[in-house]
């Protein structure tokens, strides 16, 4: 989407701001998060400071095709009629389990039909978080690579079966679709977007004024499985338990089968029917997993981490750590050690 955004920035279609502006569209939906619609916005208005007046700017308004819009919280907005712009970016909404989101997303067929011309116009489309649900409904991810949420890319791959799912990413932009991860990837999409119309060094500078981070390279480090739905999981959730409860242990596909009374090949067939995986994949997770904790919070080092969880060779340790988590493990303690610093200071001193 930043690609194709700059080009029509290039082309001369901005309008306010200055020669080149960007036009963007927030389409505000019933029920959509208030912070999503403002949170983009709301960066770019800082890259506006950070660039200065003789830069080309962005025009940003927030757009529906209701004359009343409600967002989270009750929180009331205020709505303009949808028309022509460069970008549309189409915020998230509260996803929690029990959901009817094929009534939820019935409700929003005016979004869905607004989104879907949209696109057709040659507007490139945004959704952040959750809203690439709408964007599936409006069949704009058929065919393209798409992200969403860790916690909900399983749905949307399900609902969506001709789109290509990544959830490991946090942005990802096919032909002039471009879907985000969790919440905040909306401000890794605009520091994209600020690279490419404004340049490296505004966003760059705008990421330290605002506190966001720009380096994030994926929301895998992020992942919690424990929140990931689990039905019809009894034999696969046995085995399961049976590797977590001995991480450390070296893996013997021929044992484990024997603890359950089945052969490897049964053992295989009914824990890949069940999760679509391997033990040997599930297990590697755990350790993984368990390795984050000790690294987040422990003084050990590498070598200790990786033989508490199984791995005698730190490199290989390493290697298969940086393939779930993106980062080496002395990259990652860096980055998310807790020191318990800002607890104390919020606290009183108490931990």
């Amino acid at each position: 989407m930043a690609e194709a955004a700059a080009r029509q920035t290039q082309d001369g279609r901005g309008a306010g701001g200055g020669p080149g502006a960007l036009r963007i569209g927030v389409l505000a939906y019933p029920g959509c998060f208030a912070s999503e619609v403002f949170g983009v916005p709301d960066l770019l208005t800082i890259a506006g400071h950070v660039a200065g007046p003789e830069a080309p700017g962005y025009r940003v308004s927030v757009v529906s095709p209701r004359r009343r819009v409600t967002a989270s919280g009750g929180a009331s907005l205020d709505v303009r009629p949808l028309h022509e712009v460069d970008v549309l970016v189409v915020p998230g909404f509260e996803l929690v389990p029990g959901t009817d989101l094929d009534a939820r997303l019935a409700h929003l067929s005016p979004e869905i039909a607004a989104v879907r011309a949209q696109a057709a116009a040659g507007t490139a489309v945004v959704s952040l978080c959750v809203g690439a649900f709408l964007l599936a409904e409006a069949g704009l991810l058929d065919g393209r690579r798409a992200t969403t949420s860790w916690l909900h890319a399983g749905e949307l791959a399900r609902r969506c079966p001709d789109a290509d799912v990544r959830p490991e990413h946090l942005v990802v932009t096919d032909s002039g679709v471009t879907t985000t991860a969790a919440f905040s990837a909306m401000y890794d999409f605009a520091l994209d977007l600020i690279r490419r119309h404004d340049g490296a060094r505004v966003a760059r500078t705008t990421a330290r004024v605002a506190l966001v981070d720009d380096a994030r390279a994926s929301q895998t480090p992020y992942v919690d499985p424990r929140l990931l739905p689990q039905p019809g999981r009894a034999f696969s959730q046995r085995v399961m338990r049976r590797l977590d409860q001995n991480l450390a242990e070296r893996y013997d596909l021929a044992a484990l089968a024997n603890a359950f009374r089945v052969s490897t090949r049964t053992l295989l067939r009914r824990f890949a029917e069940e999760t679509g995986s391997s033990p040997l994949a599930h297990l590697q997770a755990s350790r993984v997993r368990r390795a984050r904790h000790l690294l987040e919070t422990t003084d050990r080092t590498v070598a200790a981490v990786a033989a508490a969880v199984g791995y005698r060779d730190p490199g290989t340790f390493a290697a298969l750590f940086a393939r779930h988590t993106g980062h080496r493990p002395s990259a990652y303690r860096a980055a998310f050690r807790h020191t318990g610093g800002a607890v104390r200071h919020f606290t009183g001193g108490r931990a």
